[in-house]
């Protein structure tokens, strides 16, 4: 057997244990607290390292992620609440009105460069958000679409579950997750590296810029969008904090101390730092420790976080894992090979 194939079979393995992990979940954790957290640390990651493709592999520094999973949210609640269609029918509407938001949010924006992308993105998504908030009628305004109904098949309802969510956000992250996985190992992410590294070169070579990086927005937010429509039947409600700036940052850390354009590092740290801003927020003895409010002292570790990362582990926790993964098995070849001399 090669190393490649022993590698390969290494993967598979790690993947079986983690899909077992992760179906004895909810038989083992009871708390529904943890549960609730769980949920929403998965949706995160859906969104976290779908932003990553353009942030990573791309190389465009984009804000408009949150705004199509917050497109995704209002569509599937707006359908439900004010049509009575079915969120079976409203979860993939959101799907689609994030991607063709996405279009238009690239049509201007992949022409640009730095600060100006992020700097138009933004407005973007906060064009997005003023919209919602103008029409009250419609989107409930400030106070948010209420009575959004829960997912049910039937006369089973998924909030009288503790499994029902877990394992549909899951297998949505898995899809997702495959999904990216492909995707930046085929010829298309090759060609979104070469012209994030180097550009001039790779467009004369015959790559297209515009479509790429279009493709890139695309296909990026199409998860973000099916995630939003199943965040708002999971809390019945789709609100405008959705697209605060508080939620933009946890999510850009997820994808930097994650690692970038590493697809999996976001999904990792997504999970955990959802655990950790929200535990930090609902524990008194932070704010008892620093004397401050809670919420700023999670917003405060968060920066802090990102700071750090960015100057000790550039790479992420991603990257970390890579390289002792990568020294392990120089060890391991290296042992090998002097067994073999000795015998």
């Amino acid at each position: 057997m090669t190393p490649m194939d022993e590698r390969r079979n290494i993967r598979y393995v790690i993947w079986a244990l983690g899909i077992a992990v992760f179906l004895a979940i909810p038989h083992v954790v009871t708390d529904k607290f943890l549960m609730h957290l769980a949920i929403l640390g998965m949706l995160y990651a859906i969104v976290a390292s779908n932003w990553d493709l353009t942030l990573g592999y791309a190389g465009v520094f984009n804000f408009a992620h949150l705004a199509f999973f917050g497109i995704g949210a209002y569509t599937s609640g707006i359908l439900a609440v004010k049509y009575g269609i079915s969120p079976w029918l409203g979860i993939p509407a959101g799907g689609l009105t994030a991607a063709l938001a996405s279009i238009l949010v690239s049509i201007p924006a992949i022409r640009l460069r730095g600060i100006y992308v992020a700097l138009l993105t933004f407005a973007c998504s906060q064009l997005v958000l003023l919209l919602l908030l103008s029409q009250p009628l419609i989107t409930g305004g400030q106070q948010g679409l209420t009575g959004v109904p829960q997912l049910q098949i039937g006369d089973f309802l998924f909030r009288k579950s503790r499994f029902a969510h877990f394992y549909l956000v899951g297998f949505l992250l898995l899809c997702s997750t495959i999904f990216l996985r492909r995707l930046v190992t085929s010829d298309f992410g090759l060609s979104l590296i070469a012209l994030r590294d180097f550009e001039e070169y790779a467009v004369a070579r015959g790559i297209p810029l515009a479509r790429q990086r279009l493709l890139a927005f695309l296909l990026s937010s199409i998860f973000p969008g099916l995630a939003g429509g199943v965040y708002a039947h999971f809390l019945i409600v789709a609100s405008p904090d959705i697209f605060g700036f508080s939620l933009t940052t946890l999510l850009l850390s997820m994808v930097l101390v994650g690692g970038v354009a590493t697809i999996y590092g976001p999904v990792l740290v997504g999970v955990v730092m959802t655990f950790v801003s929200e535990l930090m927020a609902t524990s008194a003895w932070m704010s008892d420790v620093f004397g401050i409010s809670r919420g700023p002292v999670r917003f405060m570790f968060v920066a802090v976080l990102i700071v750090l990362t960015m100057r000790f582990f550039p790479e992420g926790v991603w990257g970390l894992i890579k390289r002792f993964s990568a020294r392990a098995r120089d060890a391991q070849g290296t042992a090998t090979e002097e067994q073999s001399q000795i015998t």
